[in-house]
């Protein structure tokens, strides 16, 4: 049953060429081989689209409107497999990955669900606590915010014909999490999310090391994702996700506890 389940991987991108590479050589080494891999050019000016023509599985999708959310539509949209994957340009993904979702989607019973899983970071100092405390505030608090289990943007699935049935009702902002939101919305339209830990991806953590001077506005999206669904838990998300986490995430990456210089291998 599994073999009739076709995985397309999408991939949103803008200015990826330092990890584009490494990402496909991961899809390209799946033990269980992409139907379609669909790069979205959100209007990159450096290599990334060169590079990404290189490997014969990838499409390419073109998106003129700037931001994630715009590039993961368009990406979402132009899928012909029966499971949308989505990962992010700098996540290598393990060689049984494809395999793991056709697997998880080949039991009629798991069309009520999305399919969501965690990474590690490979490119911080302390990644074992910088990963762990990422897990807690991204699924452990999450849940308890939400009241369900959210998505992670760079390590989760869910099918063609869930997308169908949700995209009509997504926020299209540059000033939220779109994977979180669109989680609230998978839940709203009666779906469940599962969380399972088997499968992480190997990631990198960007944008306390490389945009700090934007960090508080960032640090806003998570509440701010709540407070537009009228969830009154966006005071604790703020206090813990924001105003906590910002000095948290300043001090640490001031005295130099996040930066590596090279990836962990």
């Amino acid at each position: 049953m599994k073999n009739h389940l076709r995985v397309s991987i999408v991939i949103p991108a803008y200015n990826e060429e330092r990890h584009i590479t490494a990402c496909l050589d991961a899809i390209a080494a799946q033990t269980s081989p992409v139907f379609e891999a669909i790069v979205v050019d959100n209007n990159c000016t450096d290599r990334t689209i060169e590079i990404a023509q290189r490997y014969p599985f990838v499409r390419i999708v073109r998106e003129k409107r700037q931001g994630l959310v715009f590039a993961r539509d368009a990406g979402f949209n132009a899928v012909k497999g029966d499971i949308i994957g989505r990962i992010d340009a700098d996540i290598a993904i393990p060689a049984t990955w494809v395999a793991h979702i056709q697997d998880f989607y080949a039991d009629p019973e798991q069309s009520r669900f999305a399919w969501t899983g965690y990474g590690v970071f490979t490119n911080v100092s302390l990644p074992r606590l910088v990963s762990w405390t990422y897990r807690l505030m991204t699924f452990r608090l999450n849940r308890l915010l939400l009241g369900h289990c959210s998505l992670w943007g760079s390590n989760m699935a869910m099918l063609r014909r869930q997308w169908l049935v949700v995209r009509g009702s997504i926020h299209r902002r540059l000033d939220i999490h779109e994977d979180l939101e669109l989680a609230i919305h998978v839940h709203q339209h009666g779906f469940g999310i599962v969380y399972d830990r088997t499968m992480p991806v190997r990631a990198h953590l960007r944008r306390v090391n490389t945009k700090r001077d934007q960090l508080w506005g960032y640090r806003q999206w998570w509440p701010r994702t709540l407070k537009i669904h009228k969830m009154w838990t966006w005071i604790i998300c703020w206090f813990f996700g924001a105003l906590i986490m910002y000095f948290a995430a300043y001090f640490l990456a001031g005295v130099g506890w996040l930066t590596r210089s090279k990836p962990v291998e």
